[in-house]
């Protein structure tokens, strides 16, 4: 390992990355539970022996379909979400919660069911921890091509918040600007849009 030469720290190997490691829980007490999350509080132990309160949210994970037509425009849907009382432009998106589900299979159901649509072409493209600080949940972005709509007496009736359900095709490069000048800001969408971007520019 190698300092950095001037500024705190080591100058990393190419391939770095996460890695796998498990602190000791001496005690853990489920707070809260249902059919979409629970709430645990564990007690962790550092290597010094210390014991420290960690609550954990251990939701479902879940998938994100970045949708490109011919054109390269994306598809968004506009969603109200209540925690941020806002309606934000999202890539369409859900929870695994099918047992034995894969997630390309979620996915291309997600799909049909937010945006009428199905898709020829599947690439997974990015996973990532949502809020790995307090929860266990993680996701995983596809992105799907080769489109076509779902024939109108399949198409699944939308309820609650997706009952109104805007869906919007942006071209590809403003839906970036859009991300990068804040005006979309669900972080899944986010970095999947980057995401797909930087895969473009290598």
């Amino acid at each position: 390992m190698t300092a950095h030469p001037w500024l705190p720290g080591l100058l990393a190997d190419p391939l770095i990355g996460d890695s796998d490691e498990s602190w000791p829980v001496s005690g853990s007490e489920v707070k809260h539970q249902n059919g979409y999350l629970s709430l645990r509080v564990d007690t962790i132990v550092d290597p010094q022996g210390g014991e420290h309160p960690r609550s954990v949210v251990q939701p479902h994970g879940a998938i994100g379909v970045v949708a490109i037509d011919e054109h390269d425009r994306i598809l968004l849907v506009e969603q109200y979400r209540h925690p941020v009382a806002r309606r934000l432009l999202e890539i369409p998106a859900g929870t695994l919660d099918v047992p034995d589900e894969s997630t390309q299979a979620a996915a291309a159901r997600e799909l049909a069911e937010e945006a009428d649509l199905v898709a020829e072409d599947w690439e997974s493209i990015l996973r990532l921890l949502a809020t790995p600080g307090y929860s266990t949940e993680h996701w995983e972005v596809f992105v799907a091509t080769g489109l076509s709509a779902v024939p109108a007496d399949q198409r699944t009736v939308r309820e609650a918040e997706e009952a109104d359900m805007a869906q919007w095709w942006l071209p590809f490069g403003q839906a970036v600007d859009a991300v990068l000048a804040g005006r979309i800001t669900d972080s899944m969408t986010v970095a999947a849009i980057l995401a797909v971007q930087a895969q473009r520019a290598r």
